[in-house]
C-alpha cells in the first residue's frame, strides 16, 4: 500500500458541490459500511448531517483521490462560543473556554486499502493548514477499533477533554482537543 500515500491528491473545498457530496457519501458508505444498519450511521442520517454542516460557518473539506476514485476525506466547521457543539458536552466547560473559535473536525474517514499508508494523517493535516482557528476539536468513538481510533487521535497530539452525545441514537463519545499548529 505504500504506493497510495504517494499517489492520493488532496482537494480542498469550501463548498458542498453535487459531485464533490457524492464522492464524500461514496466513501462514508464504504468507511462506515459494517455500521450502515445503526440509525445514526445510515447514509441518509449522514447526508443530512453533511447538508447541514457544509451551510455552517467556516466549513471546510479535504477529500483524497487515487486517480479519479476518492479514497478519504476530512471535514469541519467553525465552532464559536454558544455554538450546540460547546452546549452538548456533558461536563461543564471552564469559564473562557469557548471565548476563542475553534475548528470541530466533524468527520474523517478513509477506505480500508489506503489506511495505514498515512493518507489519514494527511487529509487531516490538509484541513487544519488552512484554517485560522487556534484549536481543533474532534469527537471520538472510545469504542471504535477497541479504542485504536482514540490512540491514534492521541498519536496526533489530541487529548481528552469531555464526553458528550450528540444525538439519542449516537453512542458517548470523548471530545478530543489540541492546538491547530
Amino acid at each position: 500500500m505504500e504506493n497510495h500515500r504517494v499517489t492520493v491528491e488532496l482537494r480542498h473545498r469550501t463548498a458542498l458541490d453535487p459531485e464533490i457530496r457524492q464522492d464524500l457519501l461514496d466513501v462514508y458508505a464504504d468507511v462506515r459500511a459494517p455500521l450502515l444498519h445503526l440509525p445514526n450511521y445510515r447514509v441518509a442520517v449522514f447526508a443530512e448531517r453533511l447538508d447541514r454542516h457544509a451551510v455552517e460557518p467556516g466549513f471546510g473539506l479535504v477529500l483524497g483521490y487515487d486517480g479519479e476514485l476518492p479514497v478519504g476525506y476530512a471535514y469541519g466547521n467553525t465552532v464559536e462560543a454558544g455554538d450546540r457543539y460547546w452546549a452538548r458536552m456533558t461536563e461543564r466547560l471552564p469559564d473562557g473556554y469557548t471565548d476563542t473559535p475553534a475548528l470541530a473536525v466533524k468527520e474523517i474517514g478513509v477506505r480500508t486499502p489506503w489506511r495505514g499508508t498515512g493518507t489519514a494523517r494527511r487529509i487531516h493535516d490538509a484541513l487544519l493548514a488552512e484554517r485560522a482557528e487556534d484549536r481543533v476539536t474532534l469527537l471520538v468513538n472510545p469504542l471504535a477499533g477497541d479504542g485504536k481510533v482514540q490512540r491514534l487521535y492521541e498519536a496526533w497530539g489530541y487529548r481528552a477533554f469531555n464526553t458528550q452525545q450528540p444525538s439519542p441514537h449516537s453512542p458517548r463519545l470523548t471530545a478530543m482537543i489540541r492546538p491547530t499548529r
